[in-house]
């Protein structure tokens, strides 16, 4: 390793502590209190996405659990550089909250009706007459459950802009870009998937109003493995070498197709500044203390980091062929993957990628010849492809039979697909 890559990952390490950030939090409550602050939580709405809609239906018992104040804004929606697919985008997000309404126990159309423009104005409309008042999330869930259905009446449509900008100001002033996000002291809770985090603050200022209440309105999901399936199924897991989220998803996937009795199929694609795709500063910030929070969660090891990005992805990817044909394909990915985002290993130099090489019981010596070898670039090429066709374009991104995810936190859909493939046997 260089000793600039020495550094950066010391620094990455030192960014995603649990010290660090307990460290922030007591400073954060320091100021809050020496200006005689109350609680405050901000909330963004994004009257044309569906999980704002999903995150409105728990305002309410949030307030009522918690003494805080919330505080709701109104947002124009994501910028263009956060959405980089937006149509595969809009068919993606209605039918993954229609999944995670049904796990979460809440409320989502069973409609394809996808809401306009005008649709979305009058909705807003509506929502923004209620800002600032106790009727907001009632008034948020009703509108929302007629604009996603199709059934929003035709209404007074009234110009909203300065109320959205206003909104978009706070959201980009406190360093975010999406909505159905919370932000508490200094932190970002994206919807019901991220709210026990925030849940679990809450309980630890004591600011709970019943103390024995410990569940969180949404608690994370465990995955329940499937029984064995005894059937010729296959998980086709998309991944990213530098995607953290690929790192967080690759060995609980391995472990489920082990327990299942499924087959694995490692499909590699570029990550996405490699594809022209950007990722600015504020969605990689979010990206590092969100994995950073979730690896500690479920125990896995994150922070010591030396970024993958170009050479080292290439190397990685110029190995892919040999780590299949010697049947070490998975152990080459959970190498590589731990080296690169737990371990602060430098997959540049021989040094670094003979280590990762040979723990997953490969030869270096005949690895080392393979490198500048572009063999592997119509594969990854047709992996990107598949992934668009299946209406995606991030990783982790997972298929089996019709089933079709995005994201390390839905893999409980890919237990449950297996579980179904068990029934069908």
């Amino acid at each position: 390793m260089s000793f600039d890559s020495l550094i950066k990952s010391r620094i990455a390490a030192h960014l995603t502590s649990e010290a660090r950030l307990n460290a922030r939090r007591r400073s954060a409550e320091r100021k809050r209190s020496r200006g005689g602050q109350p609680h405050v939580v901000s909330y963004f709405h994004d009257v044309s996405d569906p999980y704002s809609h999903l995150t409105a239906q728990i305002l309410r018992e949030l307030q009522d659990r918690y003494s805080i104040e919330l505080r709701p804004f109104l947002i124009s929606g994501p910028p263009d550089w956060a959405t980089p697919a937006p149509e595969q985008l809009r068919s993606f997000a209605r039918s993954d909250a229609a999944h995670l309404a049904r796990r979460a126990g809440l409320s989502f159309s069973s409609s394809s009706h996808y809401p306009d423009a005008r649709e979305v104005g009058v909705a807003e409309t509506q929502i923004c007459a209620s800002l600032g008042s106790e009727a907001f999330a009632e008034t948020a869930v009703n509108v929302g459950a007629q604009l996603w259905s199709g059934t929003l009446a035709a209404s007074l449509l009234n110009d909203v802009s300065d109320t959205k900008a206003k909104g978009d100001k706070e959201l980009d002033r406190l360093g975010h870009y999406l909505g159905a996000t919370f932000h508490y002291g200094g932190e970002w809770y994206w919807g019901v998937d991220r709210l026990h985090y925030l849940e679990t603050r809450l309980m630890a200022l004591g600011l709970a109003r019943d103390p024995s209440a410990r569940e969180p309105i949404v608690p994370p999901d465990p995955i329940v493995p499937p029984p064995a399936t005894n059937a010729n199924v296959e998980i086709e897991a998309f991944l990213s070498f530098r995607s953290p989220y690929s790192y967080l998803a690759f060995e609980r996937v391995r472990e489920l197709a082990s327990q299942s009795g499924a087959t694995l199929r490692i499909r590699p694609v570029l990550p996405m500044v490699m594809r022209g795709l950007p990722v600015p500063k504020a969605k990689r910030m979010y990206i590092l203390m969100d994995v950073a929070r979730e690896a500690r969660r479920m125990g896995i090891p994150f922070g010591r980091i030396c970024d993958p990005l170009g050479e080292a992805i290439e190397r990685a990817y110029a190995l892919i062929g040999y780590a299949r044909d010697t049947g070490r394909l998975e152990s080459f990915t959970s190498s590589f993957l731990r080296g690169v985002w737990s371990e602060g290993i430098d997959g540049r130099t021989d040094r670094g990628l003979a280590r990762i090489v040979e723990r997953a019981g490969l030869k270096w010596s005949e690895a080392k010849p393979l490198l500048n070898s572009t063999a592997w670039k119509p594969e990854v090429e047709t992996n990107r492809q598949a992934l668009t066709d299946m209406g995606l374009w991030g990783v982790p991104s997972f298929r089996v039979g019709k089933t079709v995810t995005w994201g390390q936190d839905r893999l409980w859909m890919i237990a449950e697909a297996l579980g179904q493939h068990h029934n069908q046997v």
